[in-house]
């Protein structure tokens, strides 16, 4: 096991703590994957304009990632954003303005990095609002650059998502977890990979 900084024990969270991070109830739906497609890049681009206007220099960091960031990775079709703000925890910076343009905040973990989750459409989007260098965005960054340049890694996670699909999920949440075994084997091979050396013993956070 990978003794690093970012690294953190396998766990997934429970139905309790997935209720206690939502704040709109669930409404089930089939969870889709699809192949990949050339428009989504272009999708990030309005998402990012859109989050870019409303925020102006609150926003200090934009970034495309998940599966829809890593090209020829199928995914579910749903742009996955990353932004980092000063104070996730000083809501009043940054909500309204994200509702304002179409964003409806749907989660909030304040002891997990202080992690906030919108949703938003036309495309459809999930955006994840973390502090600037917060492990969890870092954690985020590094899976996209691995399947990016680690073809087995990149086919071996478009099957599982594929096959995970075809089981009915209507919950993406418990999808998510269904896929945390895999993850977390490249998570290894990724801190394995790297020289730096520090444990970091905190449990993951929501993922949607």
């Amino acid at each position: 096991m990978p003794t690093h900084p970012l690294w953190r024990p396998f766990r997934v969270p429970d139905d309790e703590e997935i209720a206690r991070f939502r704040l709109r109830p669930h409404v089930p739906a089939p969870v889709e994957v699809v192949a990949p497609d050339p428009r989504w890049p272009a999708d990030f681009a309005r998402v990012r304009a859109r989050i870019a206007e409303a925020l102006g220099p609150v926003a200090r960091q934009i970034e495309h990632v998940g599966s829809t960031a890593v090209p020829g990775l199928w995914a579910k079709p749903v742009i996955d954003v990353l932004v980092a703000v000063a104070d996730p925890d000083d809501e009043a910076a940054y909500v309204p303005a994200m509702e304002a343009v179409g964003f409806v905040l749907g989660g909030r973990e304040p002891d997990a990095e202080q992690h906030r989750f919108f949703r938003g459409a036309d495309p459809t989007s999930n955006v994840h609002v973390f502090p600037p260098g917060s492990r969890e965005g870092e954690r985020m960054r590094r899976f996209r650059d691995w399947l990016r340049t680690h073809a087995d890694d990149r086919a071996a996670y478009a099957e599982l998502k594929r096959e995970l699909a075809r089981q009915g999920f209507t919950d993406v949440m418990h999808y998510n977890n269904a896929k945390a075994g895999l993850i977390y084997d490249v998570y290894e091979r990724i801190f394995t990979a790297d020289p730096q050396a520090e444990h970091d013993p905190r449990p993951r956070g929501i993922r949607t």
